[in-house]
This record gives structure tokens, sequence and C-alpha cells, in this order.
């Protein structure tokens, strides 16, 4: 059986331990071995049955062992995944039981979708991508790389999410709009018009912030 490393003990990472206690591969594929985080004391104030089993920056992968990235912030998501990917460490998707998703659903790896997700049909999940709980994305979605999407956010049809995005919680897209490369767009924001690439949007409607 593989060992599960959940990457990042922090508020996420506790909550894809959850995640991954339900899914019907844990105790059967593999189990869950702890978590790597430079801060070793990250889980002290937390019960949990497994602990921080080492920091991200001394971590040596076993050929046992499987990763799944637990880091909402996209830019050091991006920069802890390819520095362990870099020291031939294997990533897996974790998708929830309760997710939804149609047809024409295309997952790339490394990607964590979080209970009760709906992903309706021909959509399209970059590589190492979070979608949050109770999201959805309509038809025609394209959601970058790297990127993460909150919970309870609402990505209507024909939406495109670039490369490194990072909508807050209760985000809402009106249809066909693109939230650019590594824009924010901040918690409950309406995105009536598209958000350029680097751009840091909120607000009913979203207006820059920069």
């Amino acid at each position: 059986m593989q060992r599960l490393i959940i990457v990042g003990a922090g508020g996420l990472g506790r909550e894809v331990f959850s995640w991954a206690s339900h899914h019907p591969d844990c105790g059967k594929a593999w189990s869950i071995a702890g978590f790597i985080d430079d801060n070793p004391t990250a889980l002290d104030n937390f019960r949990y049955p497994v602990k921080v089993i080492n920091s991200i920056s001394n971590y040596i992968p076993s050929t046992d062992d499987v990763l799944v990235c637990a880091i909402g912030d996209p830019a050091i998501k991006r920069l802890v995944c390819e520095r362990l990917i870099a020291h031939s460490a294997k990533f897996i998707s974790l998708i929830h039981p309760t997710v939804v998703m149609g047809m024409n659903v295309r997952l790339a790896n490394g990607v964590v979708i979080c209970p009760h997700v709906t992903l309706t049909a021909d959509i399209q999940v970059g590589t190492f991508s979070l979608i949050n709980c109770h999201s959805s994305a309509g038809h025609d979605v394209n959601i970058g790389a790297w990127s993460t999407i909150s919970g309870h956010c609402d990505v209507t049809g024909g939406c495109t999410i670039g490369e490194g995005a990072f909508l807050a919680s209760g985000v809402r897209l009106l249809p066909g709009k693109t939230v650019g490369t590594n824009a924010y767009v901040g918690a409950a924001s309406v995105v009536i018009k598209s958000v350029q690439s680097e751009d840091r949007v909120f607000g009913n409607p979203a207006r820059s912030i920069i």
C-alpha cells in the first residue's frame, strides 16, 4: 500500500486530511502517512492521528509515497510543488466522492476537488488546481493550472480562469467572463466584466483595488 503525504499542514491541509479520509482509496490504495510542512508545530494545537513527519525543504520522496497538495496560495503552491517534482515526487489528484461531474469533464493531474462541487459539462481543469466546497462550474469553463477556487463560488458557463488565479469565497462570475493569469478576486465579488492578468478586484460589481 502506498503512503499518502499531504503537502501543507495549515487550515486547508487539515481539511484535505478529512476529505482524503472519506476517499474510497483510503485504506486500500494508500493510507495517510502524515503531513510535510516547514512549520513543525503546525498541528500542535489540534488532535490528528498523524503528524508533520518532515519539512517540505528536507523531504525526500520514497518509491511508496504519493502526494496531494493542500496549499491555497497559487504562487506558493507552484513553487513548492515544482520543487518537489524536481526531486521525483509523485502527485495524485484527490476528488471527493460527493463531487458531481457531467460529460467531458477533464481533470489534469494534481487537482483537489472538495465536497459537493459541481462540474457540469465540457470543462477543463488544469494541473494542480483546487476547487473548494460547494463551488460550481458551468458548461465550457476552462480552469487554468495552479489556480484556486475557494468555497461557494459560481463560475458560470463559458468562463475562463487563468493560470495561477485566485477566487476567494463566494465569488460570482457572469457567463463568458475571464479572470486573467495570476489575478485575485476578493470574497463575495460579482465579476460582470473580465479581470485582467495580475489585477486584484473586489466588490459588487468587482473593481480594481490595486
